[in-house]
């Protein structure tokens, strides 16, 4: 399909294919799907003019498609090198206060000594936390926080259940029988 649109340069209505295709090797029923399959590739072009779709495919178009992909592809090859010399460079940086010596062997010797020094103290820590006088007096002053609220809200209560008879006298046995089923 794609040679016979290189071959004749032209434009054709999807009825024109349906009518040449079967000499090219293409089965007519076909041949929407497989013009479709080139637009949707771009190895071909579609328009809609008016009411009729015209399909094409010129080797000029393919030959810029390839080109505009080999311009990218030279762009992003240029852009990876500039990223891949600068992490070089800097990777070279970093390096330049690192080199190996007795006295940095010594200096991380000490540190991995202090970071295992210091999880020992933190497991030790969490083995008293029951103990801790922070958490007990944490604890402490949630329990008077939480009486206090459980007063604010029974004094809400009784005093709703003061409100309602004075205000609603018709409804006052049947908030008495609710108060005594809660």
């Amino acid at each position: 399909m794609l040679q016979m649109f290189y071959e004749s340069q032209d434009f054709f209505l999807l009825k024109e294919l349906e009518k040449l295709d079967p000499r090219k090797g293409v089965i007519s029923q076909s041949v929407k799907d497989v013009v479709q399959s080139l637009v949707d590739d771009d190895l071909g072009s579609k328009e809609k003019i008016g009411t009729s779709v015209y399909f094409w495919s010129l080797p000029s178009c393919a030959g810029n498609q390839l080109r505009n992909v080999y311009l990218k592809l030279e762009s992003d090859l240029q852009t990876s090198n500039n990223r891949l010399e600068e992490l070089t460079q800097q990777s070279n940086a970093l390096k330049k206060g690192r080199e190996e010596s007795d006295e940095r062997e010594e200096a991380l010797a000490e540190l991995k000594a202090i970071e295992l020094k210091h999880k020992e103290l933190k497991d030790e820590m969490i083995q008293y936390a029951d103990n801790d006088p922070a958490a007990f007096e944490a604890t402490k002053n949630a329990i008077e926080d939480a009486h206090a609220a459980a007063n604010r809200w029974t004094d809400n209560i009784f005093t709703l259940r003061q409100w309602c008879p004075n205000n609603f006298p018709q409804a006052k046995e049947q908030l008495e029988t609710l108060y005594k089923e809660l």
